[in-house]
């Protein structure tokens, strides 16, 4: 069995405690509001202004062994530019108020989830980070564009509106071929562990933000 193979079965039960959050069911059968939508795409701007930021710290946390690995990051990061401003612009395209969405504090998951990304790099193994890469990209390519067709036909938003799970749903296929090539190259069995570790703990805490993300919240952000 590869690695990628283990990091996928290895993580299954945690996989699970996400992909059953409610939001997410009601996302994928068209049965949500548009202030849960635009909570949504707040938590995931206050995450996405990270990617960069984490993957640069990655980058100058590697020992110079891993410079391979340094490279793959260097990729990363040319392909994430930018794109919480995909963000900001569809929070504008369903009538919000991006720059007040800017200047907002994050939810409490998304803070713990951006801080235990930090943690790991800084503290633990700069290669955990790479368990966040493999929960954020997976759940893009299985759920993103499914969501964004629902929630569209359900809110008759304009297409504008879905930039970034579109996007991401289509980006993060060629992302996680990559990373799954990536993932079986690690023959280091701290660094195999450190990022199953990561992983698993990654996909509670993002699960956690859909979790926290219910109408009477969305209305009062």
């Amino acid at each position: 069995m590869s690695f990628y193979q283990t990091l996928s079965s290895e993580t299954q039960a945690q996989r699970e405690y996400l992909l059953t959050s409610a939001l997410i069911s009601r996302a994928i059968d068209g049965n949500i509001t548009l202030p849960e939508y635009m909570a949504f795409l707040t938590q995931a701007y206050h995450h996405v202004k990270h990617t960069v930021p984490l993957l640069m710290t990655v980058g100058g946390k590697l020992p110079a062994e891993k410079e391979w690995l340094r490279e793959a990051v260097a990729e990363y990061i040319e392909e994430e530019l930018g794109h919480q401003e995909w963000i900001l612009s569809d929070i504008e395209a369903c009538g919000g108020d991006k720059e007040a969405v800017r200047q907002s504090r994050p939810a409490m998951h998304t803070e713990l989830m951006v801080a235990y990304a930090y943690d790991t790099i800084v503290r633990v193994n700069p290669v955990g980070f790479f368990g966040m890469v493999f929960v954020l990209e997976g759940t893009s390519i299985n759920l993103a564009s499914r969501a964004a067709d629902s929630i569209q036909s359900a809110l008759h938003l304009p297409a504008k509106a879905f930039t970034y799970l579109r996007s991401h749903g289509n980006l993060d296929i060629g992302h996680m071929q990559f990373f799954e090539t990536l993932m079986n190259k690690i023959d280091c069995e701290r660094d195999r562990d450190d990022i199953v570790h990561a992983a698993k703990n990654f996909f509670v805490l993002y699960a956690n933000i859909f979790r926290g993300i219910h109408p009477a919240i969305a209305l009062a952000a």
